[in-house]
């Protein structure tokens, strides 16, 4: 059996897209790790499957490399509007809304999301700095933004080694769902930025984790809103003010259209 898909990235975060709103398609962990493999499948950070939604354009269900589904994934949210034109996107994480602005697109993502129970921790403690410590990074910031996502504020974002304490800390006790972290550094009046995904590692560019890390710097008046996030793959520009929803503006990429043989991966 054969399926449709759509290659396409924001910034570098890349996926493969296949609509099933005509089509049902279905997902096991198995299947979404041998898409995403890029040796021997099409190669993603996220396989994303778009599906009928009775309360917004369309859905949007969204596996990890790892094959783990998760909530919300900011980059492929404007590579959706993109591709389909829709307007609200139904997610795990909430609804969303996207247009299109100029040559970019930009999301709306809701309100963060800052009680411990919200992002989930497992017992209450301040978000705002948690009491926590891995290496040299210590009291990060807590936030929902669709997923759960912390924040580590440092002097120089790129002598952080992520690679080892990233799944140290995507994996803590502390985070019953695991968590994504982000390290930033604000420099020039910009947020330069890395992000461990958790289920896929270090990213080129994370939306979402752009969006906790701009919450979080504006939060504790760090930064002013509207900021800019510089990540490997590129830029995004976040808005956000107390009270609001995040806004997120940047590029989305179609690169190729394809095939899926289902049974040469399963």
């Amino acid at each position: 059996m054969r399926r449709t898909f759509h290659k396409m990235h924001g910034l570098g975060n890349d996926f493969v897209i296949v609509d099933a709103r005509k089509q049902p398609f279905a997902v096991t962990s198995a299947l979404a790790r041998a898409i995403a493999d890029r040796r021997t499948g099409v190669g993603c950070d996220q396989l994303i499957v778009l599906e009928e939604s009775d309360q917004a354009d369309v859905r949007m269900r969204i596996w990890n490399s790892d094959g783990g589904e998760v909530e919300s994934c900011g980059n492929a949210s404007r590579c959706v509007v993109k591709l389909t034109g829709a307007r609200t996107i139904a997610t795990e994480g909430g609804l969303l809304q996207g247009e299109a602005a100029g040559d970019e697109f930009e999301v709306t993502i809701g309100h963060p999301r800052f009680r411990w129970d919200e992002i989930p921790i497992a017992y209450a403690m301040d978000t705002a700095a948690l009491p926590l410590s891995w290496g040299e990074l210590r009291a990060p910031f807590a936030v929902n933004v669709g997923n759960p996502h912390l924040v580590f504020l440092v002097p120089d974002a790129r002598e952080v080694p992520l690679e080892t304490l990233g799944p140290e800390i995507e994996n803590d006790p502390a985070f019953p769902e695991r968590i994504n972290v982000n390290v930033a550094t604000f420099v020039h009046n910009v947020l330069k930025l890395r992000t461990f995904e958790r289920g896929a590692g270090e990213t080129l560019a994370c939306g979402t984790g752009a969006c906790a890390t701009a919450v979080a710097a504006i939060a504790t008046k760090v930064a002013t809103s509207p900021v800019q996030v510089d990540m490997t793959g590129g830029s995004l520009t976040v808005s956000w003010q107390p009270g609001e929803s995040i806004r997120m503006r940047g590029p989305a990429i179609h690169v190729f259209e394809g095939e899926l043989e289902l049974e040469a991966l399963a």
